[in-house]
C-alpha cells in the first residue's frame, strides 16, 4: 500500500490507482457477500415454508386415504372387489384435488403471501381481555377455541341500493347477532350458542365505542342493573360485549368477529349463492315477502341479507327465537359451501370470499387461519357433532319486554364446555345416532316458547 503523504511522481500515482481500484473492488465484493447472504436467507424461508405446506397437504393426504376399519356386510367377491375399485377411484380423486390445489399455491409462490395480505385486510379493534376475573376454570380452557361473534347492523358506510338502511336514519352500533362459538382442544365437537338481543343482563361500566372509527374512546359510560344485550354491543361496542359475555358464560373469549351487514351479502355473492334448508315461505311485516320458495333453496346475497335480518315473521313464536334459528342454519350452510371443493379449489371464488369477508369484518385475533380453523372444525364433523343451541331463558319476555335468563340451566350448559363434558341431556344412545340429545337444539319440542335450547 502507498502512503498519501509522500511525494507525487508517476509511479506514485500509479500505485495509488491501484490502491484505489483494490479498495473499490473488495467492497464490491463485501456488497456481493451481503447481497448472497441475504438471497441466502430469503432461500431458507421460503424452504421452510414450503416445507410446512408439503407437511399440510401429506397430513391431508393421511387424513384422506385412511380406510375405515369397521366391519362391513359380507359380501360376493364381485362387490367386493368392485366396491375396492370404486372406493380406490374415490380415494386418487380426492388425492388429485389435494395435489391440484397444493401445487397451484407453491407453483404460483404466494401461499403464505396471500394469507398476509388478507390478513392486513381486516380490521383490527381491541375487544379481549383473556385475564379477566370473570373466566372460569381458566386451566381447562387453555387450548380451547371460542369465537364470540356479533352481527352488527352499524349503517355506517351504507348506500341506499344495499337495502339495509343509512346512519341518519338508524344512527350508532347496533347488533343483531350474538353467538359463541366453541370449539374445543380435541376439536371433536363445535357448539355454537347464540344469545337474543333482548337478553336481561347487568350491564359493567363500559368504555364508549365510536362506530364509524372502530375505536373504544377515553370516554365511560356507567353501568346499568337492568339492560338489553344490544345496548352493551351499542354503547360500548366489542370490549363491553365481550365483558358481558364472559361473565355469562364464564369462558375465555379468545377471538372476537364482528360483520358488518353493510357489506354481508358480498361474501355471498363471492361463492354464488348458498343453499339452504327453508321450512316454510318466510313473510316480513317490515321486509316484505323475504323468500317464499321451501326446500332446498340457492339464495343470493339481497335475499341472504333479509334472510338473516328479518324479525317480523308471520309465524315465528318470537321475534328473536325464529331469528337466531335461521341464523344458525344459514352460518352452516355457507361454512359448508366455503369448505366445499367448488369454492377452495377455485381462486376466483375464494379470494372473491376472503376479500368479501376482510371487507365487511373486523375483530381481535382474527385473521385467515384463525378463521379457517373454526370452518375446518366444523366442515370434518359428523353433523349430529355440531351443536346450535340457544342459551337458556323461560322462553317469554318479561314485563319490560326482555328475555329472562335460566341461570342454573346456564351455569350447566357452559360448565360443559369449560370442562368438555356431554352437554345437559346428552345420553349414551345419542352418541350412537338413537335419538338427538335434548338441548342439542335438533329436537322438536311440543311448545316453542318453552324450548330454551332450540335455534
Amino acid at each position: 500500500m502507498t502512503d498519501e503523504m509522500e511525494a507525487i511522481d508517476e509511479a506514485t500515482q500509479y500505485r495509488r490507482k491501484i490502491d484505489h481500484s483494490l479498495a473499490r473492488f473488495s467492497a464490491a465484493h463485501d456488497d456481493a457477500a451481503a447481497e448472497e447472504a441475504k438471497r441466502r436467507e430469503r432461500r431458507e424461508r421460503l424452504t421452510t415454508r414450503s416445507m410446512a405446506l408439503i407437511e399440510q397437504t401429506r397430513t391431508a393426504l393421511q387424513r384422506v386415504v385412511t380406510v375405515d376399519s369397521e366391519e362391513k356386510p359380507e359380501q360376493t367377491r364381485l362387490q367386493e372387489k368392485k366396491q375396492r375399485h370404486n372406493e380406490r377411484n374415490i380415494r386418487i380423486g380426492r388425492i388429485a384435488l389435494i395435489v391440484i390445489a397444493a401445487l397451484i399455491f407453491v407453483g404460483t409462490g404466494v401461499a403464505w403471501g396471500a394469507i398476509n395480505w388478507f390478513d392486513a385486510k381486516f380490521t383490527e379493534v381491541s375487544a379481549l381481555d383473556e385475564n379477566s376475573a370473570d373466566i372460569q376454570n381458566a386451566d381447562a380452557q387453555a387450548n380451547d377455541e371460542n369465537f364470540l361473534m356479533v352481527g352488527s347492523d352499524t349503517r355506517d358506510g351504507a348506500s341506499s341500493e344495499e337495502g339495509v338502511g343509512d346512519a341518519a336514519n338508524i344512527p350508532g352500533a347496533r347488533s343483531d347477532t350474538v353467538m359463541v362459538a366453541h370449539v374445543p382442544a380435541d376439536r371433536k365437537r363445535v357448539v355454537v350458542v347464540s344469545f337474543p338481543r333482548d337478553l336481561e343482563i347487568d350491564r359493567p361500566d363500559c368504555n364508549v365505542w365510536d362506530p364509524a372509527k372502530s375505536v373504544t374512546t377515553d370516554k365511560i359510560e356507567p353501568g346499568q342493573k337492568i339492560a338489553k344485550l344490544n345496548t352493551a354491543y351499542a354503547i360500548g361496542g366489542p370490549q363491553c360485549v365481550t365483558k358481558v359475555i364472559q361473565k355469562i358464560t364464564g369462558l375465555r373469549i379468545n377471538h372476537f368477529v364482528g360483520i358488518d351487514f353493510n357489506g354481508f351479502k358480498g361474501m355471498v355473492d363471492a361463492v354464488h349463492g348458498v343453499t339452504i334448508q327453508n321450512d316454510k315461505p318466510i313473510d316480513d311485516g317490515v321486509l316484505g315477502k323475504v323468500l317464499l320458495e321451501t326446500g332446498d333453496v340457492t339464495i343470493s346475497g339481497d335475499q341472504a341479507l333479509n334472510y338473516v335480518r328479518a324479525r317480523h315473521v308471520k309465524g315465528d313464536p318470537t321475534s328473536d327465537y325464529g331469528r337466531i334459528k335461521r341464523q344458525q342454519g344459514f352460518i352452516g350452510a355457507l361454512l359448508k359451501k366455503v369448505m366445499s371443493s367448488d369454492v377452495v379449489l377455485d381462486p376466483g371464488k375464494l379470494s372473491g370470499f376472503i376479500t368479501a369477508f376482510a371487507k365487511a369484518t373486523f375483530g381481535d385475533n382474527l385473521g385467515v387461519q384463525q378463521m379457517m380453523t373454526l370452518a375446518q372444525s366444523m366442515r370434518g364433523l359428523d353433523p349430529g357433532k355440531i351443536n346450535f343451541l340457544t342459551v337458556p331463558t323461560t322462553g317469554m319476555a318479561n314485563k319490560r319486554g326482555n328475555e329472562v335468563l335460566m341461570t342454573d340451566r346456564t351455569q350447566q350448559l357452559f360448565d360443559a364446555l369449560r370442562d368438555n363434558t356431554p352437554l345437559p341431556g346428552d345420553k349414551p344412545a345419542d352418541k350412537q345416532g338413537d335419538k338427538p340429545a335434548a338441548g342439542t337444539g335438533q329436537e322438536k319440542p311440543a311448545d316453542a316458547r318453552k324450548n330454551t335450547t332450540s335455534g
